[in-house]
């Protein structure tokens, strides 16, 4: 008999996230997109979870993978919004439109930094938030997805 398919974990990144590793590395790191996801995907095969990661600097594609995920029956989405976090009303409603649960995430403490990134309209949709650890975020958020 084959082995079930591992759950899959969607995780989503916003604008601006594809210059990761050179863009601000004092905020956000000097590992790239590519680096985060190797990591994960070594992380999901001891959770037997996969991963689907995907960037776009466009907010229709985050809100249809996100309806995506709910139609594929992924696991959860880890959803890393970049600025979107602070301005999308869309993706607050997409969030609350599915009901696979969904992981805000960030590189960065956004609470310790400029005013306008304390709002998180993600995050008033979200399961939860993990933050501030760099690229560990990720890594803490598939931990918390495997759990839910």
């Amino acid at each position: 008999m084959p082995a079930p398919e591992a759950p899959t974990v969607f995780v989503l990144n916003g604008p601006n996230l594809n210059l990761l590793g050179t863009r601000e590395p004092a905020i956000y790191g000097s590992d790239t997109l590519d680096d985060i996801a190797g990591k994960l995907e070594d992380r999901a095969r001891a959770l037997n979870l996969a991963i689907d990661m995907r960037q776009s600097n466009h907010e229709g594609h985050l809100i249809d993978w996100l309806h995506e995920a709910q139609a594929s029956d992924a696991r959860a989405v880890l959803l890393n919004a970049g600025a979107f976090t602070h301005t999308s009303v869309a993706l607050y409603d997409a969030i609350r439109s599915i009901r696979t649960p969904v992981i805000e995430v960030h590189l960065s403490n956004p609470h310790a930094r400029e005013a306008f990134r304390h709002v998180s309209y993600v995050g008033m949709a979200a399961k939860g938030t993990i933050a501030g650890f760099g690229a560990a975020s990720y890594l803490l958020a598939l931990e918390a997805a495997a759990g839910l």
